[in-house]
């Protein structure tokens, strides 16, 4: 019967699994809930097995966030981008900091007083619409732009006089810092005039981060891959950009790329030929003004020289400051919408840790509950089955499992608290010299 019965101990000291007696998986939880809680003569006599891991794996959600000693971390060396990604199973964070030389960890300060929005891309008027000054011949579908548009993607509306309506760009070509364009309708008219490029969609353009053109690229027909040539240099081609070509579906991204080989999103609709072999990459969005300011600027804690933390410059000139600006350890704000952390200039190259909160639920390693938290789990799942059923005696006993759930959170609260009588007294002596031991 005991739980070590199967596992000697050398088997636990050669492992890799130290400490996890402390733990019980999430299955095993269903499997004793359903034993303990269901079936004739029990306070749920019928329930599927399904109802009970959905409200299992909600109740791991939920006591994640607050009882449950989740938090994880994760360190890195910031790059000149100034920004740190996301991890996977991100939901919250709990602290930001960077480590010096001696591992010590100085906490970051969130900033409330910038961001990083989605840049509109507008043209020279201030409009948000792309024009170009185009070249049209009479009952030819090509079309040469004044200039090099490398944002003119396969796709685009292109509007114009003497163009039918609802023509579309097919393919483009950028040679000579000028892009030659190829709709599906033939031009009316023989001259010069403005042409006007939409999404197909209507949305607003994007300001790009950057847009890379390759030449010399071979791909097969219904492939998902680009190879390069020897001489075709990818360095810059990264995940998530835009595929702009004519064999390629629209909206078609990088997904991955390996070598010489950029793996995208769809597959081709046809091989290349010694005359198509160009192919746009575009990403979109790039960085705001806003952001690009902020990580280029000198932040106000570094723009003065100090001595024993003595602002030389600012000597007598203190009076009034904000305490919650009084800091010169750095600061950041956080870009859910991006996935991103931007940090302020000084962070640059130094080591960053970000200590953050997941649910338990990203891999079946990861459902674990403390045992310290295993009847609060038993209380969650059975008021949860309780509450939503429309049985009258699961309502009579949904209010009494409701004060037990929350009975039992607050035990295991206390319980990871982890406090020992020691750690307590260690801190009270430093609140006053009476206290002795």
């Amino acid at each position: 019967m005991g739980l070590l019965d199967n596992t000697t101990q050398q088997a636990y000291y050669q492992g890799n699994n130290y400490g996890n007696y402390q733990f019980t998986s999430l299955e095993d939880i269903i499997n004793q809930f359903i034993v303990a809680y269901t079936g004739e003569n029990k306070i749920i006599q019928k329930v599927k097995r399904t109802d009970v891991a959905f409200h299992a794996q909600r109740a791991l959600q939920e006591l994640s966030f607050d009882t449950f000693k989740s938090i994880k971390s994760q360190e890195i060396t910031l790059p000149p981008s100034n920004t740190m990604i996301l991890p996977q199973d991100y939901v919250n964070y709990t602290r930001v900091l960077w480590v010096d030389s001696s591992g010590i960890k100085h906490p970051l300060y969130p900033t409330k007083h910038t961001q990083n929005p989605t840049p509109i891309f507008q043209n020279s008027d201030g409009d948000y619409s792309l024009t170009a000054t185009g070249t049209l011949i009479d009952t030819d579908a090509t079309i040469v732009l004044d200039s090099e548009y490398l944002n003119v993607q396969v796709g685009m509306i292109v509007s114009s006089p003497n163009i039918p309506n609802g023509s579309l760009v097919i393919a483009t070509s950028n040679t000579g810092s000028v892009t030659t364009i190829e709709i599906n309708n033939d031009a009316t008219y023989t001259g010069t005039e403005t042409l006007t490029f939409t999404p197909q969609d209507s949305s607003l353009i994007l300001e790009e981060e950057s847009t890379f053109v390759l030449e010399n690229v071979t791909w097969d027909i219904s492939e998902d891959k680009i190879t390069q040539s020897p001489n075709t240099d990818v360095s810059n081609i990264t995940v998530g950009m835009l595929v702009s070509h004519e064999d390629f579906p629209i909206g078609t991204t990088v997904i991955d790329v390996n070598g010489a080989v950029i793996t995208t999103s769809n597959n081709s609709t046809e091989a290349s030929t010694a005359t198509t072999n160009e192919v746009t990459f575009i990403s979109t969005p790039g960085d705001s003004t806003t952001w690009s300011n902020y990580k280029s600027a000198t932040p106000s804690e570094n723009q003065n020289s100090y001595d024993d933390d003595t602002y030389l410059d600012l000597q007598s000139e203190r009076y009034g400051l904000d305490p919650q600006h009084a800091q010169i350890n750095g600061s950041y704000f956080i870009d859910d919408l991006k996935g991103l952390i931007h940090f302020s200039s000084n962070m640059s190259g130094r080591t960053i840790v970000l200590d953050y909160i997941s649910d338990s639920l990203g891999t079946d390693g990861e459902m674990q509950v403390h045992k310290f938290a295993e009847e609060a789990m038993y209380k969650y799942i059975a008021y949860a089955i309780l509450s939503t059923s429309s049985q009258p005696i699961h309502q009579q006993l949904a209010p009494r499992f409701k004060k037990e759930r929350f009975a039992e959170t607050r035990k295991a609260k206390l319980r990871l608290s982890n406090i020992k009588l020691e750690e307590l007294t260690q801190i009270l002596r430093g609140k006053s010299k009476q206290i002795k031991h």
